[in-house]
């Protein structure tokens, strides 16, 4: 080659790279963040740094299990995955639910909201030695998440309709957002720029929109499967008791759920644009857009429509379904996992339990290879393998809830059972 031929291409290829460069630049800084939180390297998918092999330096050296906590003994069950043994029980505090990443991913913690009582408390667990702490009193500590800047752990008081910001060093209380028409506030995610929360109503059936910058509630909507059927949501509101199931007002020979939905886990679309809410009672995922704070879509998926993990691709997301319509269901339900694909928002494969089964809250492997679920009605977990859907079964305590996977992929904790980006 000349050498002339070699100054073309070396000039030509400075030419091209500043201009790449200067794209990326402008991809990465898309997104305005809140103050002290970590960028967004790419709009399109905010879930990038949860892809498998991303795991950050601060989780170096911490075991590999599963933390199961079980309500109705008030305990934790430390699962070694890669021989399905339970390697360790423990002692918590009263009526654990979730298992909670901490923002900077170095403790494990342990919500104990003790329902019905004044002794809600957090164990916190090192991840290093899975050995737990000292628990700390905290008020109805039914669930917790992290403020995107890491500076407050968001503890959902349930039971008093507000949520706590504390210190998430020291977990004393910061201050309040009381959020009266939030019936039951539950679960939560995160716009893309960390401005704002969006909160689950489980006994209103509603959402509502926390902005947290102004820490003021925005609004609350109700939500419903007919969202977009006036005439059966005419139907809906007439007074009366009404049974479960009920005829359809328009359409002959079917029917209608007349419940009120019960709105759990909420995750949003890797774009940032829309959410999606399971609700146990509709027997589905609900579909709101974030900007207007309308519901747009509803898509069905299975019994007891419950917890939402998305894929470590962020291409799917995996909708648990606790396999029955109560809190309190019975064993050996009709449970099973959709597996609902992001860009189409329809479902692509329902795996079911053999035998029955009530997967309920958890989390994806590292690696991306298995969904672990608890399965609250049976005492047990399942560990579905996310190539065929294959499902085993481990042992658990009594009434197994929030079991969170450890390790797992990505810079920063948002809270539940590992909400991380």
């Amino acid at each position: 080659m000349s050498l002339l031929r070699v100054l073309c291409i070396a000039f030509a290829a400075a030419a091209i790279l500043p201009s790449a460069f200067g794209q990326t630049a402008a991809r990465a800084s898309a997104v305005a963040t809140v103050p002290g939180m970590p960028a967004v390297p790419d709009p399109s998918n905010l879930y990038s740094e949860t892809v498998a092999g991303k795991l950050s330096p601060a989780v170096a050296g911490h075991l590999e299990r599963i933390y199961v906590p079980n309500r109705s003994e008030n305990s934790v069950w430390v699962i070694d995955p890669a021989t399905l043994a339970v390697v360790d029980k423990f002692r918590v505090g009263v009526h654990p639910q979730h298992i909670v990443p901490s923002w900077d991913l170095k403790i494990l913690w342990v919500a104990n909201n003790a329902e019905g009582r004044t002794d809600g408390s957090l164990t916190p667990i090192d991840p290093l030695t899975g050995k737990p702490g000292p628990s700390i009193p905290v008020d109805d500590p039914y669930n917790m998440y992290w403020s995107p800047d890491g500076r407050y752990a968001i503890v959902v008081a349930e039971a008093y309709r507000r949520l706590d910001f504390r210190d998430a060093k020291t977990m004393k209380l910061q201050y309040s957002i009381e959020t009266p028409d939030c019936a039951g506030i539950n679960h939560a995610d995160f716009s893309i720029d960390g401005s704002h929360a969006l909160f689950t109503c489980e006994f209103g059936g509603a959402l509502t929109k926390i902005d947290l910058v102004n820490r003021r509630v925005v609004g609350t909507i109700q939500l419903s499967r007919y969202f977009d059927r006036p005439e059966v949501l005419q139907a809906l509101s007439k007074p009366g008791r009404k049974p479960r199931k009920m005829v359809d007002p328009v359409v002959p020979r079917q029917t209608i759920i007349s419940a009120m939905p019960m709105p759990q886990d909420i995750r949003v679309s890797p774009d940032g644009k829309r959410f999606y809410v399971a609700d146990m009672v509709s027997d589905g995922v609900h579909v709101v857009d974030f900007a207007t704070f309308r519901q747009v879509g509803f898509i069905p998926t299975g019994t007891g429509a419950h917890g939402l993990y998305p894929s470590r691709d962020g291409k799917l997301l995996y909708v648990a379904n606790r396999g029955s319509n109560r809190i309190r269901g019975r064993p050996r339900g009709n449970g099973s996992v959709s597996v609902m694909d992001f860009a189409t928002e329809t479902v692509r494969a329902t795996w079911t339990i053999p035998g029955g089964g009530s997967p309920d809250m958890g989390n994806v492997s590292a690696d991306g290879r298995y969904l672990w679920l608890s399965g609250r009605y049976d005492n047990e977990i399942y560990r579905f393998d996310t190539t065929d859907g294959s499902v085993l079964r481990v042992k658990a305590g009594r009434e197994p809830h929030g079991l969170t996977v450890w390790p797992q992929p990505g810079r920063y904790s948002l809270g539940h059972t590992g909400n991380l980006r």
